[in-house]
């Protein structure tokens, strides 16, 4: 989700948000995700759940994801029926994007900041996948749940029962990967689920996804392929190279805002190496302009376009482009940057694709 400025009027980013998403579903985008916070003024989307539904009905083509769900911070059996009612309301258009959460002031809130989230996570997911695979009555016990309707089952009324998805055995799953050399995405892969770079990741730790998807996949059997691979990178395309330049890199502007927020709480939480660009970069080195300069690709459709193509040469090829939601500052920049993005520069990223590597077209998500 964007990061909103303090201040700004909720109901007016909300509008603004779900605006992005119908927007993105007018230019054919193939896919979109949300995410959720319930203790951040400006990340102000407290569930994606809850978001999902208010457009569902307003989308025709687009995939919608949760983008995503903090395992941790919710009772898996009301993930699981949810999400199921969910995907119902999406004839199966859901894309279930999962994660141990990342806020800790979240995790406080919600009592596990001293907690093993990775594990919580990881019993989470198998409890929500264990219901969607069974009958109940349930029994499902484990470390932080335990989950059974035996003593109060009524099958003849249905009574006792926690829906199952439209899409069998179970919606696709989506891991956001914000580690270099992350093991989640191996253990993801293993699984068969897919893996999401972040946005926020020096081109050098996306590239290092690759492998340890691959490593995945082979421990499951199965082929490691490139167009599972999902990866999100800030972009701002104009008409004019000056109004992206000053869009951009204004430091009042929703590109720097966004990492100056971002940059301030993975500081404070001692993740500021996501932002290096070498293990052993000092920490003083990494500046917010420095950060800004490797993070934000803008410019003209051409321009961008010829940024894309070398940023995918840099990383390797990937199947989605996840073009990343920026405040609307400027509601008819942020508008136009989207369409020029899939009207212009798009098919000249496939096109540039195709003809240096014979890769398949990169769709375009939100």
């Amino acid at each position: 989700m964007p990061i909103h400025p303090l201040g700004k009027e909720w109901k007016v980013s909300l509008r603004e948000d779900r605006e992005a998403f119908l927007l993105a579903d007018e230019l054919r985008f193939t896919e979109a995700y949300v995410g959720e916070h319930v203790t951040d003024q400006t990340e102000n989307i407290t569930s994606s759940i809850a978001f999902l539904a208010w457009i569902a009905a307003a989308t025709k083509q687009i995939r919608l994801g949760t983008g995503t769900i903090n395992m941790p911070n919710t009772h898996p059996a009301t993930i699981a029926a949810s999400m199921a009612m969910l995907d119902h309301m999406l004839d199966g258009r859901l894309i279930f994007g999962i994660s141990p959460g990342g806020l800790l002031s979240d995790a406080e809130l919600f009592g596990n900041l001293d907690s093993d989230r990775n594990a919580m996570f990881l019993e989470s997911i198998n409890q929500v996948l264990d219901i969607w695979a069974s009958e109940p009555p349930y029994n499902i016990k484990g470390k932080y749940w335990s989950i059974s309707t035996e003593k109060t089952l009524i099958a003849h009324i249905g009574q006792g029962f926690i829906a199952k998805p439209l899409q069998q055995p179970h919606p696709p799953i989506v891991v956001t990967a914000v580690a270099p050399f992350s093991k989640g995405v191996t253990e993801a892969a293993a699984r068969g689920w897919d893996p999401i770079s972040a946005n926020f990741l020096m081109p050098i730790w996306v590239k290092s996804h690759w492998p340890k998807y691959v490593e995945g996949c082979e421990r499951a059997g199965r082929a490691a392929d490139h167009g599972n691979w999902r990866v999100a990178k800030s972009v701002f395309v104009a008409r004019d190279a000056a109004t992206a330049k000053a869009y951009a890199t204004d430091p009042e502007g929703p590109y720097v805002y966004y990492y100056r927020s971002l940059f301030t709480k993975l500081k404070k939480n001692g993740r500021v190496d996501l932002f290096k660009t070498r293990r052993d970069q000092p920490d003083d080195e990494v500046t917010l302009e420095m950060i800004c300069d490797k993070l934000i690709i803008y410019g003209t459709p051409d321009s961008v376009a010829d940024q894309l193509l070398a940023f995918q040469h840099e990383v390797g090829n990937f199947g989605t482009l996840l073009y990343a939601g920026k405040d609307w500052k400027d509601p008819e920049l942020g508008r136009r940057s989207m369409i020029l993005m899939a009207e212009k520069v798009m098919p000249l990223v496939n096109a540039g694709s195709s003809k240096c590597s014979g890769a398949a077209q990169s769709p375009l998500a939100t």
